[in-house]
């Protein structure tokens, strides 16, 4: 692992700008991407990884917490994958962010 700082976040927690760097980087949904770890208190939980060029994040969600986040966002279709309009906004606001 690298020596950025890291994040261990709920999605709802963070700026409204990872999240959409986060629905960028997983157009298809949260769920088949998830990892598991041990946190501070030796307890096993799963979570989303999501690396900037700044920081690297683990988004704290269990697999029915991903299929509930995509099931109810507009940014995704009812297949639970990223809107074609949505991301192509995300990938016009972001361009510049190379680590998409």
């Amino acid at each position: 692992m690298n020596n950025k700082p890291r994040v261990l976040k709920a999605f709802e927690a963070l700026d409204i700008e990872i999240q959409e760097q986060i629905k960028l980087a997983y157009p298809e949904g949260f769920k088949e991407h998830l990892i598991k770890f041990v946190n501070k208190d030796g307890e096993y939980q799963s979570g989303l990884p999501f690396e900037t060029e700044e920081k690297y994040y683990l988004v704290k969600m269990t697999s029915e917490e991903a299929r509930t986040l995509i099931a109810e966002d507009d940014d995704y279709d009812d297949d639970g994958n990223l809107r074609d309009e949505v991301r192509e906004d995300f990938e016009d606001k972001y361009e510049d962010d190379d680590d998409l």
